[in-house]
């Protein structure tokens, strides 16, 4: 006699919505969007909707296929243990159904009611993100976050296209700035969640050069990143009020940079340096690009 296995729970939309990493979606949206009215031009409400709408589902696409690639080594993290897959609630083939589905639909979409050159920029964004850092660079090489944080650039660089139909220096600054932002921001995090990435066996930098290396990479790389975060207000790109707020929520981020650069001690605290730094990372990034939205439309 044998005895029935029982049968997994059908996934519901919450499990589904989870695939989509909600939050990082949030400020890939908000960048885009903010991309998207600092072009020179004005977009149809209509069709400015319909950008923001792909670029929010190629996002969610990207998430979903990241998580079906991982599995794994979500379940041996303790912070990534609950989501679905290694959580129980759904199949990996329904992963990788629910996101192929939703990028094509979002590439297509973006090519039929957009415009051409926003739908490839958002096809490659989700093939960079699925094939050369999730399954290519971050399993191999603690650089994984360096070269894949060009996937969590292109968002103001598609949405600038949406609008215009092309792509000149200021979009370009701004993929600069995202992409040079990326490493000091997870590294930041990857130094008080090094346990999770090393029994994942996931090679961040940390894990494989230490704390010390990973501290001096962070300071290292805020320097070209707040090149690129100010340089739109001296080379005519972007007014004064952009000016302002770059030059000083920067000058405090390279502050934060600093002190988790210099920081020795191993010992626990509620909010250490790196925490702050991570935490003050995200709101940067809305800030900034808030600023330069502002800055077009005050000044123009």
């Amino acid at each position: 006699m044998s005895i029935a296995t029982p049968l997994m729970a059908p996934a519901d939309w919450r499990d589904f919505l989870a695939l989509t990493k909600p939050r990082v979606m949030t400020l890939v949206v908000f960048t885009a969007l903010c991309g998207m009215l600092a072009a020179p031009v004005p977009i149809h409400p209509v069709i400015g909707f319909t950008a923001i709408l792909c670029i929010a589902l190629a996002a969610g696409a990207a998430g979903a296929l990241n998580q079906w690639y991982e599995a794994d080594i979500d379940a041996a993290m303790r912070r990534t243990a609950k989501r679905p897959l290694p959580g129980g609630r759904m199949e990996r083939q329904a992963a990788l159904h629910f996101g192929v589905g939703l990028g094509s639909f979002a590439v297509i979409l973006m090519g039929l009611a957009v415009n051409v050159l926003s739908a490839v920029i958002l096809a490659i964004s989700i093939l960079f993100y699925v094939l050369v850092y999730t399954v290519w660079l971050k399993p191999r090489t603690p650089q994984n976050i360096v070269i894949g944080g060009a996937a969590g650039a292109f968002p103001p660089l598609i949405g600038w296209a949406a609008a215009t139909g092309d792509v000149t220096l200021m979009p370009v600054l701004l993929f600069m700035l995202i992409f040079l932002w990326t490493p000091p921001h997870f590294w930041a995090l990857a130094l008080f969640v090094e346990t999770d990435y090393a029994n994942a066996g996931v090679p961040m930098l940390p894990v494989v050069a230490g704390e010390v290396v990973t501290r001096q990479h962070i300071g290292i790389y805020t320097i070209p990143m707040a090149i690129a975060a100010v340089a739109p207000w001296p080379l005519g790109l972007a007014g004064v009020i952009y000016g302002i707020v770059s030059v000083a929520t920067t000058a405090y981020f390279g502050w934060l940079a600093y002190r988790v650069a210099v920081r020795r001690t191993g010992a626990e605290d509620k909010m250490t340096p790196e925490k702050r730094l991570f935490k003050f990372s995200i709101l940067y990034l809305f800030v900034v690009f808030a600023a330069l939205v502002v800055d077009r439309w005050v000044l123009a």
